[in-house]
């Protein structure tokens, strides 16, 4: 199972260790990808402050990003699980796991960014500010610089197993699976149903989203669920107590359409 998750706009901070070394990196085939984002980045954010807050779309109370950004060589650097934070990472709780949770993780987790294309959670890089939706000035938008090293990288990364896909649509324009990786990805989409005048309604929340998509992922590495297709997924995770509508794809090399239906937003 290869689980691709979107990274998270904050990002820890501090810490001690040494700084990144980017052929330590998971995924060497895109190291030229990421060498190229990291060179442009620090040389944008060191060059003219109010043109690199509007390239990376940061507020005035976000300046020290760019400052931060221009440091990234020698910054330090700490496991991705421990660098992204937010509300899909609080929920899935990557510091508690249990032993057995954490390798399956380790083996399955996979951290889309716009600075280093994905990485695992054991991949040791400093905190940085650097959305999939940023069109650097010489590389242009970041979506289509990874395509091509994603198309010929991923595949291998996924083997034979399942993918789910969890990223936003942003983070997906980077690798989308095609042939026969894409009829055993399936996506996810998170409906809030509640009644309404005796009508039950469905809606997406995005924070909530984020929430039950984490405590999803922590369901099944705390389970040792480890499904090869789709139809598996779906069972697993309504063993788990989720309930799943599952929309099989109309046409073979096609991903799967999973809607998770709550009744309750925490």
């Amino acid at each position: 199972m290869l689980v691709l998750l979107p990274p998270s706009e904050g990002k820890a901070a501090g810490g001690s260790g040494a700084p990144l070394k980017p052929e330590g990196l998971s995924l060497p085939g895109l190291a030229a990808a990421r060498a190229a984002v990291l060179e442009e980045l620090v040389e944008l954010c060191t060059g003219d402050e109010l043109k690199a807050r509007e390239v990376l779309g940061l507020s005035e109370g976000l300046r020290g990003e760019v400052a931060k950004n221009a440091e990234l060589r020698s910054a330090v650097a700490r496991p991705a699980g421990e660098i992204y934070t937010g509300v899909l990472y609080d929920a899935l709780g990557l510091a508690d796991l249990t032993p057995a949770a954490r390798t399956l993780a380790e083996e399955s987790l996979l951290v889309f960014s716009g600075l280093w294309g994905a990485v695992r959670i054991t991949d040791r890089i400093p905190s940085y500010r650097c959305s999939m939706g940023v069109k650097l000035p010489g590389l242009g938008a970041l979506g289509a610089h990874w395509r091509t090293p994603m198309a010929s990288v991923l595949p291998a990364a996924a083997g034979d197993g399942l993918i789910l896909d969890l990223r936003s649509s942003a983070y997906a324009t980077a690798w989308k699976p095609k042939g026969e990786p894409a009829g055993r990805t399936a996506t996810v989409r998170v409906l809030h149903a509640q009644l309404v005048d005796g009508v039950e309604k469905r809606s997406v929340v995005s924070h909530f989203n984020k929430a039950t998509k984490g405590r999803l992922v922590r369901d099944l590495l705390l389970a040792g669920a480890n499904p090869a297709t789709p139809a598996e997924l779906v069972a697993a995770l309504r063993d788990l107590g989720y309930v799943v509508e599952a929309q099989a794809p109309a046409k073979p090399a096609k991903p799967w359409a999973l809607d998770v239906v709550v009744t309750q937003i925490h």
